[in-house]
């Protein structure tokens, strides 16, 4: 998914939705007969989910398999019948492997923010009323949920636009405003999404799901505009267990780590403060010793992170990759 999702989420979360479910879901070793399972870890409830998980992986990989290899033995060439089923193989202990990976980064997460079932507290009395913010409520200093609010961010061959609408979206009862967010490549529309957000009483921001709409121009008879092609890495709680998460906290404290999203399979995004000291610049907007400094990673793609920079009362000005790609702010406004 790798389109960059600059101040709402990680640049992670849609590659992971492009992710097959066999590949996504974790933990299977291969062998000759098929694949092995690790043992259900009991009363460990994120572990434990992780292990359910693995047996999805197990059935979705074995189903892949046997489906394919189907239509390899209906080849009546010898010949190109040994190379399918040898290349079926192949691809299912790829796939094992990916499942591997992705059981072993799910795991650091349970290292990292411990074992409890994730069940976070999303009653509407919790949250403020978003028309409120910027007026009788202080907005959040790293995301003002200020209806006008607008950042420009650029790098690695893509404009990021990330507008705070003025539309609300009711979720689980609680008033949600409505974050615009939309990828440009050479002045082409390639993302389109729209973010779901609930400031805490706290100063906490919450992320409640997101409707994504991914577009793709075709080689050779492009039409006028991008055709929509996916919808994949749209979400809302409360629909096939997705749970919120917090995207960013009004005062993060050095060494805490929390879920920013929680749908299996398809957002898992984490995110853990490094500092809130940190020193960085974008054309836009810098900091000196202020910025709040993350590492946000997803256990969907195994060995990618980013840290991000948040200048307060602006917002994210930096988000550089863990290949040293960087995204910097070019433009912001909040009214």
């Amino acid at each position: 998914m790798l389109t960059t999702v600059s101040l709402v989420g990680t640049r992670f979360a849609r590659k992971a939705s492009q992710l097959s479910l066999a590949c996504s879901m974790i933990f299977v070793t291969l062998t000759g007969s098929g694949p092995a399972v690790a043992q259900d870890p009991g009363s460990e409830r994120c572990s434990s989910t992780s292990y359910a998980l693995a047996r999805a992986c197990q059935s979705g990989i074995q189903e892949d398999f046997w489906e394919v290899l189907a239509n390899c033995q209906n080849m009546p060439d010898e010949a190109d019948r040994t190379d399918c089923q040898q290349e079926v193989r192949d691809d299912r202990s790829e796939a094992g492997e990916e499942c591997e990976d992705v059981f072993e980064a799910r795991e650091g997460v349970c290292a990292l923010i411990g074992q409890d079932a994730y069940d976070p507290d999303f009653a509407p009395a919790n949250f403020v009323d978003p028309d409120d913010i910027g007026g009788s409520v202080t907005p959040n200093s790293y995301l003002p949920l200020v209806p006008g609010a607008r950042w420009v961010l650029e790098g690695d061959g893509e404009t990021i636009t990330v507008v705070v609408t003025d539309k609300t979206k009711l979720i689980e009862g609680v008033t949600c405003r409505v974050v615009n967010d939309v990828v440009q490549e050479d002045g082409v529309v390639r993302e389109d999404t729209d973010d779901w957000f609930a400031q805490h009483v706290n100063g906490d921001v919450w992320y409640c799901g997101e409707e994504v709409k991914d577009f793709e121009s075709f080689e050779g008879d492009e039409p006028e505009e991008p055709e929509l092609v996916a919808i994949d890495g749209s979400f809302k709680i409360g629909r096939e267990g997705a749970k919120p998460g917090i995207l960013i906290r009004a005062n993060p404290q050095v060494g805490e780590a929390y879920r920013q999203e929680f749908h299996v399979g398809n957002a898992e995004d984490v995110v853990e403060v490094l500092s809130i000291t940190g020193t960085e610049s974008a054309p836009a907007a810098s900091c000196n010793n202020t910025c709040l400094v993350t590492r946000d990673f997803t256990p969907l793609d195994p060995g990618s992170e980013e840290n991000k920079y948040y200048a307060p009362g602006v917002g994210l000005i930096v988000e550089v990759d863990n290949e040293g790609n960087r995204v910097e702010l070019t433009e912001f406004s909040i009214p």
